[in-house]
């Protein structure tokens, strides 16, 4: 005898998913049907909320000056609005106009604009590429052959105990609210594909199945810049810089701090510890990322929905 259709959700749902109910009395009762929907799945909702009202009041919220200043710690002033963004919630146009609206000189509210532009690049790369982005799109500049990076991500990385604070941390926060700050992402990206020497499509894939504001274009072209294969250098990063805009958050409470930190070096050291050839690109003051024009190197910002996600 098959298993009774749990209440609230119509017995022919999947033929007719218009018969799903649309609104609901709060959360838990979203969750309690999503949970009668899918029992396979585990965890609990994210507490990013959705809806054009709530990304309505954060772009009231987006202060592009101190976004500018700070964007890159991750207790900055980003604009959390790349969910938004990906949904189709709140468009580009509209998060353009607002920015120019709040800043009497447009210089102002470059650094965001620009990661406006970004997100656009990305979708628009993708109309050309198709499937072509699940490719590398250049050879890595690693000194490394593709061959030796493992095709599978480690399951101490997705269950998030390496024993890195940080990973572990970043991992556990991708899983548990589908979103990470970008310089998290950027962070996490460069330890899979330099430290554990592993596919950049591996780590896309994972990305893309947690992240609310995820999808192929940004993600998958984004680790490609990490990894080199759509850049001229590989990315990476070291101790100082991650404490730096961490708010060093992670490391005091970490069991490797002190004995065997993986990125406790200069970045001379990492350079010729991780690569084999004098290719690597370094992070400096506030510059964390070095984006070119696809005309030379070609640019990141995770999962973009470009910054706007940050």
């Amino acid at each position: 005898m098959a298993s009774p259709t749990p209440r609230g959700v119509p017995l022919n749902w999947e033929e007719h998913p218009g018969d799903l109910p649309r609104q609901f009395s709060d959360r838990s009762a979203l969750e309690c049907t999503l949970q009668q929907l899918f029992p396979e799945a585990s965890g609990s909702l994210s507490p990013i909320q959705g809806g054009r009202s709530q990304a309505d009041a954060l772009l009231r919220r987006v202060q592009p000056e101190r976004y500018a200043k700070a964007r890159n710690f991750l207790s900055g002033p980003v604009t959390r609005l790349s969910p938004y963004i990906r949904h189709g919630a709140i468009s580009l146009a509209e998060v353009r106009d607002a920015v120019f609206a709040r800043t009497k000189q447009r210089q102002a509210s470059e650094k965001l604009i620009n990661e406006l532009g970004w997100r656009d690049y990305w979708q628009r790369l993708w109309e050309q590429l198709g499937d072509g982005i699940w490719s590398d799109q250049e050879p890595l500049k690693t000194g490394h052959h593709p061959g030796a990076y493992a095709p599978e991500l480690p399951a101490d990385i997705t269950e998030g105990r390496t024993g890195l604070a940080c990973m572990d941390g970043f991992s556990q926060e991708l899983q548990q609210t589908g979103w990470l700050h970008n310089h998290a992402r950027m962070w996490l990206a460069a330890y899979v594909v330099h430290w554990r020497r592993i596919r950049w499509q591996a780590g896309a894939q994972w990305f893309l199945r947690h992240l609310l504001d995820g999808d192929p274009a940004s993600n998958n072209l984004s680790w490609q810049w990490v990894a080199s294969s759509f850049s001229h250098k590989p990315y990476f990063f070291n101790r100082s810089n991650l404490e730096r805009y961490s708010d060093g958050r992670y490391c005091q409470d970490c069991s490797l701090s002190a004995k065997g930190c993986p990125f406790e070096a200069s970045y001379e050291q990492l350079e010729q510890r991780l690569f084999q050839q004098q290719a690597a690109i370094r992070e400096t003051g506030d510059r964390t990322s070095r984006r070119q024009r696809p005309s030379s190197s070609k640019a990141s910002a995770f999962s973009r929905p470009a910054t706007p996600n940050r």
